[in-house]
């Protein structure tokens, strides 16, 4: 396991090397068809950042299901109500789009604040 602070961190530069690491590209043995990487951890979600006016502008859709059904949130109005959600999208939109993106996915695991429970896997920290 890997151990990524994300305090003052770029969502954009974060996102890739957490996926990076998800997939195993940052090992000798990668393999596109095999999940080789490592599980990742990642604290202080809540402080990370993105450039220029993108906290007003970058926008996230969802769909209700119904006919103009579009749910339409700012980059601001989703890190205070689900700050661990901008960094799941953010990973998930850099992942492969296949039957192992969902087992990439399940071993991310974002904390809000310092802390975190998972000390028995003994994760060794990374700089970014």
């Amino acid at each position: 396991w890997v151990l990524i602070d994300a305090q003052d961190q770029i969502l954009g530069h974060l996102a890739v090397r957490v996926a990076d690491i998800l997939r195993g590209k940052d090992r000798p043995e990668y393999s596109p068809h095999i999940i080789c990487g490592r599980g990742v951890i990642v604290i202080n979600a809540e402080k990370v950042k993105v450039t220029g006016i993108k906290e007003y502008t970058k926008t996230y859709v969802r769909h209700s299901g119904y006919r103009g059904g579009d749910k339409y949130t700012t980059f601001r109005e989703l890190m205070a109500r689900k700050p661990k959600a901008a960094i799941e999208y953010a990973v998930s939109g850099m992942l492969p789009k296949n039957r192992l993106q969902s087992q990439m996915m399940a071993r991310l695991r974002i904390f809000v604040g310092p802390d975190h429970d998972l000390g028995a896997q003994k994760p060794t920290t990374i700089k970014l």
